[in-house]
């Protein structure tokens, strides 16, 4: 039922992108599918293709991720939103401390990236893994794009399509309901966890980042556990991406010499020492909310 709504949402969002385009543009349906797939393959040909290809992400996730959940948990599971919060967010002892865990943890999570993105198939799946690396590759060349900021408008811009929409929308997806739903089916918290972080990173089909986006997913889950409230996640998701993103802005600006997307420039003495911080705090952050809620 669940997977229904998602494709509902997902072939309803790509409706009103068509819809808006024939509207607003004054497109035939023919125009508009031709516009489209510029926009997907080669946005920068287009005088506005970056604010039309943030838009189009905009609304296929909130079309594929938040509105299908809500509609689940609130027509079929005929919950409110107050039953993501067990706990209210005024008892969720150290709040703040996840912006640190996550700014923390994402040194150590760049060693799995370097890792995972070093993993070879056996030569006889060869034809596989270059599939594998060449749709990585285009993966990585529309988020370079998209991570490519001219102006403090569009850094704006990047900082609600990239994290908050998603921080809202995949947590309230994959935690709040997925989550909940595999806990309730394997009657083991652990596991509900760690399935809901493959199947999250999945989704995002980007297999050389399979790992570190999974280790991610089971970070968001824990703290969802722990806190009892979806808040929780929700910050530490839109930390990890926000972060990200105002990185990459100051990097292009020059600003800062620190460029995240390069994970091989993370000594790992000093990602193997972020590790054990932010173990330090998760356990921290664990023992201040007992009991688990969730």
């Amino acid at each position: 039922m669940l997977l229904g709504f998602i494709l509902m949402g997902g072939v309803l969002s790509t409706g009103l992108m068509l819809l808006g385009f024939m509207l607003f543009g004054g497109m035939s349906y023919a125009d508009v599918k031709m516009h489209l797939r510029i926009i997907a393959r080669d946005p920068a040909s287009l005088p506005g293709g970056w604010y039309e290809l943030m838009s189009w992400q905009a609304v296929n996730h909130l079309g594929s991720f938040l509105l299908p959940a809500l509609a689940y948990w609130y027509r079929i599971e005929r919950r409110t939103w107050s039953q993501f919060n067990p706990r209210p967010l005024e008892q969720v002892a150290g709040f703040s401390l996840v912006v640190l865990i996550v700014i923390l943890f994402m040194p150590f999570d760049g060693l799995i990236i370097e890792w995972n993105q070093n993993i070879h198939l056996p030569q006889t799946l060869a034809p596989i893994e270059e599939w594998v690396r060449d749709k990585d590759q285009s993966t990585t060349a529309v988020t370079r794009y998209l991570t490519t900021f001219a102006t403090t408008p569009q850094l704006l811009v990047a900082l609600l399509v990239i994290a908050i929409i998603p921080g809202i929308g995949e947590e309230v997806l994959f935690r709040g309901v997925l989550q909940r739903m595999l806990m309730y089916w394997t009657g083991n918290k652990h596991l509900a966890i760690w399935l809901a972080a493959a199947l999250f990173s999945a989704i995002h089909v980007q297999f050389l980042g399979f790992f570190p986006r999974m280790l991610m997913g089971a970070l968001f889950g824990y703290l969802y556990v722990w806190s009892g409230n979806i808040w929780v996640p929700i910050l530490a998701h839109f930390t990890n991406n926000g972060f990200t993103v105002f990185m990459v802005y100051l990097y292009q600006q020059k600003m800062t010499s620190i460029d995240v997307e390069k994970t091989e420039a993370v000594p790992m003495l000093g990602a193997l020492a972020a590790g054990l911080l932010t173990t330090g705090l998760l356990y921290y952050f664990q023992q201040r909310n007992r009991p688990q809620l969730i």
